[in-house]
């Protein structure tokens, strides 16, 4: 575990960067987080995002948010590039999900 400030707020992080306390989380740290991960947050982010924190406990996976209505697999892959459910997470404010290495 280590600190680290983001948006002016101190926060604990696992050693891949994921928020220990879901419930610190804000949209200016995840538009920050974003930024680290060379990714600017617009509205569709935002309606997966919100999606990702509602459904948290319910083992989320690609296919999971492929079928939400949001978006399908290619538009996760395109907004979220590399490792879209990875990377949605850590911007979520939530912990990594044990399907993602």
């Amino acid at each position: 575990m280590a600190q680290k400030t983001v948006a002016g707020v101190n926060l604990e992080v696992t050693d891949d960067g994921y928020l220990v306390d879901s419930s610190q989380w804000t949209e200016e740290i995840a538009k920050e987080i974003a930024t680290e991960e060379n990714i600017e947050l617009n509205d569709k982010h935002f309606e997966v995002i919100k999606f990702i924190r509602k459904n948290a406990d319910s083992g989320l996976t690609i296919r999971k948010v492929g079928k939400s209505g949001i978006v399908d697999i290619k538009g996760f892959y395109d907004l979220f590039p590399g490792g879209p459910l990875k990377m949605s997470t850590k911007i979520a404010g939530i912990q990594k999900p044990t399907s993602c290495v």
